[in-house]
C-alpha cells in the first residue's frame, strides 16, 4: 500500500479523491485545538468577533502536547478523543477549516457536514504521542495561551503518518473497516 504525500494547507483537490482507509503522510502547517479552544473560537464567531487564526484551508489537530523536552520543539503529542469537538465542528466546517485529526468516531451531524463542505477527517494513533512529536519540527502558540496545553499552536510537521477516517463523500473507516473484516473467509 503506498501512501499518499500532501502539503499543508490542503486544498479541495488534494483531498477530493482520497479514500476512507489510505495512508497520508501530511507536511506543512497545521493548528492544535482541543474542547477549550474550540469553545472560544465558536463564542468569538457568535460575537462577531475575528478568529485568531485563518481557518480557510487549513488544519486541526485535536491535540494538547506536553511540554517540550530540553532540544525539543514540542513533547508528545498524541491525539485527543474527536467527538468532545463534534458540537462545534460544523460551524468551523462553515468557516473553511478542510480537515481535523483526531482518533475516535463523529457524529452523524460531523459527517454531513464534513460532505456538505467537502472536508476530510483523519486520525492519527493514539498511544502514539511521542512517535508523533519527532514528525513536529516547530510548535509555537497562537492563541489562547492562558489554556495551557489547550492552547492554540502553529505546528511544522514533516511526513506526519494519518489514515483517512473520513472521507470528502461521506465513507467512513469506521464503518466500511468492521464490515470488510467481517466478510474475509475464517479458517
Amino acid at each position: 500500500m503506498n501512501k499518499i504525500q500532501l502539503e499543508l494547507p490542503l486544498t479541495h483537490e488534494a483531498i477530493k479523491d482520497l479514500k476512507a482507509g489510505d495512508l497520508v503522510s501530511l507536511s506543512g502547517v497545521l493548528y492544535t485545538a482541543r474542547d477549550a479552544a474550540h469553545k472560544r473560537l465558536i463564542a468569538a464567531l457568535e460575537q462577531g468577533e475575528p478568529l485568531p487564526i485563518e481557518l480557510h484551508n487549513q488544519t486541526i489537530y485535536y491535540a494538547g502536547p506536553c511540554p517540550a523536552p530540553p532540544g525539543r520543539p514540542i513533547g508528545s503529542a498524541g491525539p485527543t478523543t474527536s467527538g468532545r469537538m463534534d458540537a462545534y465542528t460544523p460551524r468551523l466546517l462553515e468557516q473553511g477549516l478542510i480537515a481535523m485529526i483526531g482518533k475516535g468516531m463523529r457524529t452523524e451531524a460531523v459527517v454531513q457536514s464534513i460532505v456538505q463542505h467537502g472536508a476530510i477527517y483523519f486520525g492519527a494513533t493514539g498511544g502514539a504521542g511521542a512517535l508523533l512529536a519527532q514528525r513536529i519540527l516547530q510548535a509555537t502558540v497562537v492563541a489562547y495561551a492562558d489554556l495551557g496545553a489547550e492552547a492554540i499552536r502553529k505546528l511544522v510537521v514533516e511526513d506526519f503518518p494519518v489514515v483517512v477516517l473520513i472521507d470528502s463523500l461521506g465513507n467512513n473507516l469506521y464503518e466500511s473497516g468492521p464490515a470488510a473484516w467481517a466478510e474475509k473467509p475464517r479458517d
